[in-house]
């Protein structure tokens, strides 16, 4: 017997709300479904009977905003949550919204320029990839997203929003790996790459405490990530 209310009161994290019955089953599958298509007495209550979620009440808006209409559904403008509300769209098994969370369409261009650090001590031999810097270019939500509190917008201050695009940023650490870790966990695929030879047997005309050697294997790098 379908003992829910056509209109039902809720609490998510503190947070109340209240939503059509129809509202919570609409996507087949999902957690919510499951819940509110079974009996209203195996379902948790605050003190003023509301039924309750124990997830993030702020967040919930926008599962709201997908289930009533998943085909209009977009991600506000550089939205600085994203990842947190992937992990709501995955609890409540929204597939469509996980997917809409996931790929907001973007093109990041990670380009460094680096050379070979020598071994000292006996050890001239071995050589270490130095990198100086890594530089983050495209549109700014979307660096924003990927690259969080690693990223550095101090040479751009941000004038002109996030829709924007800059070729300013770089990032707090030289690990070229992790950056290309970020950038795979959020959907992006490598593209393109493209890279300048060595410096070769060019030795003349050295800044002070420029090491020869190592200036011979400077070079410049770059690839081209897609997320579509």
């Amino acid at each position: 017997m379908d003992d829910f209310p056509a209109v039902v009161e809720l609490n998510v994290g503190g947070t109340p709300y209240a939503t059509a019955l129809s509202t919570l089953r609409s996507e087949d599958g999902s957690w919510l479904q499951e819940i509110f298509g079974g009996s209203a007495s195996g379902c948790p209550r605050d003190a003023q009977g509301r039924f309750f979620i124990d997830r993030d009440g702020t967040l919930f808006r926008y599962v709201l905003d997908y289930l009533r209409e998943p085909a209009k559904f977009e991600m506000p403008t550089d939205f600085p949550e994203r990842m947190r509300l992937r992990k709501e769209a995955e609890f409540y098994r929204l597939g469509g919204m996980v997917e809409a969370v996931t790929k907001d369409p973007g093109t990041i261009t990670i380009g460094y320029r680096g050379s070979f650090q020598f071994g000292r001590d006996g050890l001239a031999d071995v050589k270490f990839r130095k990198i100086t810097r890594l530089l983050v270019c495209g549109r700014v939500a979307i660096c924003r997203e990927v690259f969080g509190d690693t990223l550095n917008e101090s040479r751009d201050p941000d004038h002109g929003g996030p829709d924007r695009y800059t070729a300013r940023f770089f990032l707090k650490h030289v690990f070229i790996e992790q950056a290309f870790d970020l950038l795979q966990e959020r959907g992006f695929r490598c593209v393109g790459s493209c890279g300048s030879g060595t410096a070769g047997s060019i030795t003349e005309n050295l800044k002070p405490g420029v090491d020869s050697e190592e200036n011979r294997w400077n070079h410049y790098n770059e690839f081209v990530f897609v997320r579509d």
